[in-house]
Order: structure tokens, then sequence, then C-alpha cells
């Protein structure tokens, strides 16, 4: 093991723990590199082409499963949690309730978790080499093709829900995860174990039927895809379902009674910005590309683009009760220079027979 062998590695491991916590992270756990398990259930899910156009899913392959391909030399998977629920936000079932006003996934409502996590973890391993020396690590916050939930579960920080979210006795499941791949042969963590037991109040919750059986997810029917990572129309037959959820979908997590030991995030950064948490579709829907720039830059909703969000908020204004100010709103855009907003403008103003 080179130089490692004169490593105390359980020293290193509670220093690493210790420091997570110094910078916000809740947890985190040591996962070895093998997971053959679940690199055979990816490949059954591409294979039944749940991931839709997701196709850097299919494109990166056993890369997801194989940590030690994507950085040479690792050994070890580091998971990290970080607490994301809003604690000071409005109540997530009144939204949904309200059907003029926009549901944004709790986890969007702040500035962008991709560079909080990043930054923190980095700092971390610096630190960890300012301590012991150089080594090898690689950071991902989605950033690269991880299979993070089965690594997280690995590292015992929570198993993996029927709704395929993480989900840890001590947490619920409103948490990011990131990673730390490193070439330090550190301690593992026992894995964790699975405690939905007859538990399936998320399947029957999911608007679009979405999880089609315990642990499987079609993407092509989810919400959050649908709303994210999906760039053409929204099929016409499962835009009623979207209700006003604008960016994301939050029902099977909001129905898990895990969830009532949630903890609400500490980092300053998930507070709520611009009011997102509870809107007006129509006042949304009136911001201009400008508008959309200067509000969600530094957030994780700047990634779809002002054509996604427009597309988006036209669905839900579809789905809300027929007014004079939702009417007007959408045929204030019924030449808008995106075909894909038009279209779905057109559908939103039928649905009201306008």
């Amino acid at each position: 093991m080179k130089e490692f062998e004169i490593l105390d590695l359980y020293a290193t491991k509670q220093s690493l723990i210790e420091g997570a916590r110094a910078l916000g992270f809740s947890r985190l756990g040591v996962a070895s590199v093998e997971i053959p398990e679940d690199a055979r259930h990816l490949l059954s899910w591409l294979a039944a082409g749940y991931h839709g156009e997701m196709e850097y899913m299919q494109r990166h392959g056993s890369m997801r499963t194989r940590p030690q391909e994507l950085a040479p030399g690792t050994v070890r998977v580091l998971s990290v949690r970080m607490d994301y629920w809003p604690g000071d936000s409005a109540d997530a079932e009144a939204v949904l309730a309200d059907s003029t006003l926009g549901y944004i996934s709790r986890y969007a409502l702040g500035r962008d978790y991709h560079k909080v996590m990043r930054q923190a973890l980095a700092r971390l391993a610096e630190a960890t080499a300012r301590r012991i020396g150089p080594f090898g690590y690689r950071v991902c916050v989605d950033s690269a093709p991880v299979l993070e939930k089965a690594f997280a579960r690995n590292a015992g920080l929570g198993w993996i829900g029927k709704h395929t979210n993480l989900i840890a006795r001590d947490a619920g499941s409103w948490f990011f995860i990131g990673e730390l791949l490193t070439d330090l042969p550190l301690p593992v963590d026992e894995a964790a174990t699975a405690h939905c037991g007859t538990c399936s109040a998320c399947i029957p919750a999911c608007p679009t039927g979405a999880i089609v059986a315990p642990h499987q997810l079609d993407a092509r029917r989810c919400i959050s895809y649908l709303t994210i990572e999906h760039k053409s129309a929204i099929p016409p037959e499962l835009r009623p379902a979207l209700g006003n959820r604008i960016y994301g979908c939050d029902d099977c997590q909001l129905v898990c009674p895990w969830n009532k030991f949630a903890q609400a995030a500490a980092h300053p950064d998930f507070k709520v910005r611009h009011r997102l948490d509870a809107t007006q579709l129509t006042q949304l829907f009136a911001w201009t590309q400008a508008e959309f720039d200067e509000r969600m830059r530094g957030s994780a909703i700047y990634r779809i683009g002002y054509e996604r969000w427009s597309r988006n908020i036209a669905v839900a204004l579809g789905n809300a009760p027929t007014s004079t100010d939702v009417i007007a709103a959408l045929r204030a855009r019924c030449e808008d220079s995106s075909a894909l907003v038009r279209e779905h403008v057109e559908w939103a103003l039928a649905r009201h027979g306008a």
C-alpha cells in the first residue's frame, strides 16, 4: 500500500468525519468500489429504456459502477450528506394545493447545491492533504458518472427507498449527496439496511405513475425528468398530471413517513431566494429572458434555461383554474419566439376553451 502503510488510517478517517461536519456535512461514510448487484440493476434499467432522453446514462456505461475507471487508483468512495430542507419556506402541500402558484422542488429554492458541495468537498480534501501529505482524489457532485446512491448506501448514509431516493433513519431524504473518490485505503463502513418495510406510500403518490414497481423508476414519466432533463415537448397525455409543478417534484418524499426526522438546512445558501417557494404562475410567466437570467443565475434552475422554464409554466397555467389573468398571461406569449413554448401555450389556452 505504498506510503499509506505508515498512516493511521482510522485516525485519518476520524479526522475526515470531523472535518466534514465542520464544513456543513451531516454525515460522512466510506465504501469500497465494488457494487456488482447495482451494476446489474443499472444495465437492466437502461435496457428497459427507462432513462428516456438521458443518453449520457447509456454513454458512460460501466464507468458509473467502476469509479476506478473514472479516477485511476481509486480504492474507496467517501460519501457525504448535506441537509437541504428549507425550514422557512411556504408549506409544500399548501403550495401544491393552490394551483395558481408555481411549485418548485424544495432542493432548488436556494442557491445551486453543486457549487456549495463541490467547494466544501475540495476544502475537505485539501485540509486532509495538508495533514497527511499528497494523495489521489476526485470531487464528484453530480458532475461525473458515479452511481452515487449505491455508494452512499454502502457507506452507511442511508438505504435506497422504493421511490429510488436515499433515506436515512435520522434525516429522512431531504439531503444532497456527494463523493470523494480516493486512493486512501480507509476502513469501510457497514452498508445501511433497508427500513421501508411494508410501506409503499410513495408508489401511489406519484402523479404520473413513474414508480412502476418498488425500486423501479421510469424516468420518462417522472415529473422531475419531464421538467428538468427532458428537452423537447412534454407528452400531452402527461401534462394534466403535472399540475402546478414547474421544476421537479417532491410528492414521493412528502408522503414518506421517515421525513418526520428531516433536518432543516443549516447552510445559508439553501434559504429561499426570490420568493420561489410560493409565487403566482402568472408572475413567473411574465418574466423576460433577462429577468430569468438575472434571478436564476446561481440557482440549479438556471441550467434548464428560459425556454424550458417557460414551457413548464405554460403547462401549469393550462392546469390552473380558468381566469382572465391566466388567459391574458398565456395570450401575451402566443407569438413567443420559441416554437416549443408556443405549442405549450396553445395547448394551455385550449384547456381553458380560449
